[in-house]
């Protein structure tokens, strides 16, 4: 087996195999096409922060929108020029989502993905709100999925301060897009009631031909915020946003007790 590469090896492992280990919310990109349809209508402009690899970006570039994507990953930004090369209208920058200058501004900003919940105080989640309000026109629109605290997540929280804390389980499979080996992910939660923060350790394990495995990449832990309903309601009152809806789904569902995400659309006034 492998040594364990660097941070810096298992940040581009990620980046190069993202878009093959990643699924995607049902409806998702319908949701975002209609929202960046208005802005193209109206020859404008939108951003996506912690835009990644590109995944939602690239396709809404594709449909003509002009396009500006955000991301603090160099790796992650690599992987999506190389997707959009020639796509006029697609920009990168790499940058914090909570301290970004881009001297323009835009009609839709987007943060897909439960990106927002990388933010782990309410310093960080208000300097960034502040930072897209700043690069917004007025009346623009500014889109945030976030998970939901359903019962089922909720119950998952607490099972991670018992046995399940900090131990290995199995997560996705998928064939790396450039070996074509066999890629099994491995997962370690716990949670920090105290602080509403899940920690995540990601390992995976590569397969030869045979099925053995000769190398494990781990990534260093990942702190995610869980974000509760009104939390969030009052983290955009604060930042001077005016919400337009709050759906528990890309289908534009109310938001339920069992849904399974929020999709929070808040305006600029």
């Amino acid at each position: 087996m492998g040594q364990h590469p660097g941070e810096h090896n298992a940040d581009e492992f990620y980046a190069q195999t993202y878009d093959d280990s990643v699924p995607e919310w049902p409806g998702e990109i319908d949701f975002y096409r209609e929202m960046a349809a208005r802005v193209k209508s109206t020859g404008g402009s939108m951003l996506e922060i912690a835009c990644g690899t590109g995944r939602v970006a690239i396709r809404l570039a594709q449909d003509g929108v002009n396009v500006v994507g955000l991301d603090l990953s160099p790796e992650m930004i690599d992987v999506a020029r190389e997707k959009s090369v020639g796509l006029g209208n697609m920009r990168w920058v790499e940058g914090d989502m909570r301290s970004f200058e881009l001297q323009e501004a835009f009609d839709l900003a987007l943060i897909p993905g439960h990106s927002f919940q990388n933010l782990n105080t309410p310093q960080d989640q208000v300097a960034c709100l502040d930072c897209i309000k700043r690069h917004l026109h007025p009346g623009g629109v500014l889109v945030v999925h976030l998970d939901h605290m359903n019962i089922e997540n909720v119950k998952w929280l607490g099972d991670l301060c018992g046995e399940k804390r900090g131990v290995f389980e199995a997560a996705e499979q998928f064939k790396h897009p450039d070996t074509g080996h066999q890629i099994c992910a491995s997962r370690a939660w716990t949670y920090e009631p105290s602080t509403q923060t899940a920690i995540v350790q990601t390992a995976w394990e590569e397969m030869n031909a045979d099925g053995q495995v000769f190398n494990r990449i781990e990534r260093d832990t990942i702190r995610l915020h869980c974000v509760f309903r009104f939390e969030m309601e009052h983290l955009l009152a604060r930042a001077g946003f005016k919400i337009e809806a709050v759906y528990g789904d890309f289908f534009h569902h109310e938001l339920q007790d069992e849904s399974p995400g929020m999709i929070w659309v808040a305006k600029l006034p």
